[in-house]
């Protein structure tokens, strides 16, 4: 019992503590007009993408970024204030209910948190030049080379801290039983993060991102509750909890984007925490959405190249196509959400079972 309150404890708090968060966030972001200043964007080619921007024309503009500090700030302080009242007050209670400190904490805690803030800072700085422009080098924000250069570097320091920390260098095989990679975990750990990195700009829509993560985090938290990681679990859920608080106010319409900051947090976030379950092989069933959302945007890419432009998709990515089809924001949403559920059920049961 006190281990399934020492997951869900912190997930109440970060919401609560999200929600508390909001007003100061939000008034900052809206007095500083931290929002682009000409809507649209331009495809991965080069190219103009005037469906997209047709879509999206009033939609970008007045409606802040950087939404996701809510997320991984409320994550931060949840985090910090228990580890605080465990030293402050300490007690089997208390020191039961940290998930930072001792062993576990640094086995199952301190990776898939490092990766989130690294995310998040890195991100805020391409947010933040993005909306001001105050620099004519980063005006714009990074650029997509420059981000997947932070995340390879970062998924390096995270392969390397599984295969020589902690002494990992193979991945669970559902019905089969693990799979020995040797040196070769550490390539592919940095595959998968890059890959999962790129289903980040399923940001497109109010309240997809958001509900997407929610239950790809849910489900890796059950799944590292059921194998007895019960830190890991807390971290999962607390991550859950401050995507309610985001939710609460990103759901049409939304009062601002969770943007960068948010999803290169939480992608690199959850490529850890997938690889500590041994469950990596699921993120495609378990994530399908994200994963989803980056073969959409690599079919669309290689049509264009090889067929002499010709697209698969009305727009890329395929939510996106989904809106150019006549569809409202809000029903792209709640569908994405519920198959977004469905999926997380179906690698769950198969992670249990498995």
């Amino acid at each position: 019992m006190l281990n399934l309150v020492k997951v869900i404890a912190p997930m109440a708090i970060a919401f609560f503590i999200g929600i508390a968060m909001t007003p100061v966030v939000s008034g900052y972001l809206y007095r500083n007009k931290m929002w682009k200043k000409k809507a649209g964007k331009v495809a991965m080619d080069g190219r103009e993408t005037p469906i997209f921007n047709e879509l999206h024309k009033h939609k970008e503009v007045g409606t802040p970024k950087m939404g996701g500090v809510i997320i991984w700030g409320s994550v931060f302080i949840t985090i910090a204030v228990i580890w605080f009242i465990s030293e402050l007050f300490p007690s089997e209670l208390t020191e039961k209910l940290d998930f930072l400190t001792g062993e576990a904490g640094r086995n199952q805690t301190w990776l898939p948190l490092f990766t989130l803030l690294v995310g998040a800072v890195i991100g805020l700085i391409d947010d933040y030049f993005e909306v001001t422009g105050k620099s004519d080098y980063l005006a714009g924000g990074l650029s997509l080379k420059k981000r997947l250069i932070v995340v390879f570097l970062v998924s390096i320091v995270g392969a390397w801290w599984f295969y020589s920390k902690l002494d990992v260098s193979s991945v669970a095989v559902p019905f089969m039983g693990d799979l020995a990679l040797g040196w070769l975990f550490i390539p592919f750990f940095i595959l998968i993060m890059l890959g999962i990195y790129s289903g980040g700009v399923i940001d497109g829509i109010d309240g997809l991102a958001g509900g997407v993560f929610m239950s790809t985090f849910a489900s890796y938290g059950v799944i590292a509750f059921s194998q007895d990681q019960i830190n890991l679990a807390a971290f999962c859920f607390v991550v859950v909890g401050g995507l309610l608080s985001f939710l609460w106010f990103n759901i049409p319409p939304a009062r601002f984007y969770m943007s960068e900051t948010g999803t290169m947090a939480l992608t690199m976030s959850l490529a850890v925490v997938a690889f500590l379950t041994g469950h990596v092989l699921l993120l495609p069933i378990i994530a399908f959405p994200l994963v989803a959302t980056t073969i959409s945007d690599i079919i669309q890419l290689l049509s264009k190249r090889l067929r002499n432009g010709k697209k698969v998709f009305l727009c890329a990515p395929v939510h996106h196509h989904f809106e150019a089809l006549g569809w409202p924001a809000y029903k792209v949403t709640m569908r994405y959400w519920v198959i977004s559920i469905i999926f997380a059920i179906i690698g769950l049961i198969i992670a249990l079972i498995g």
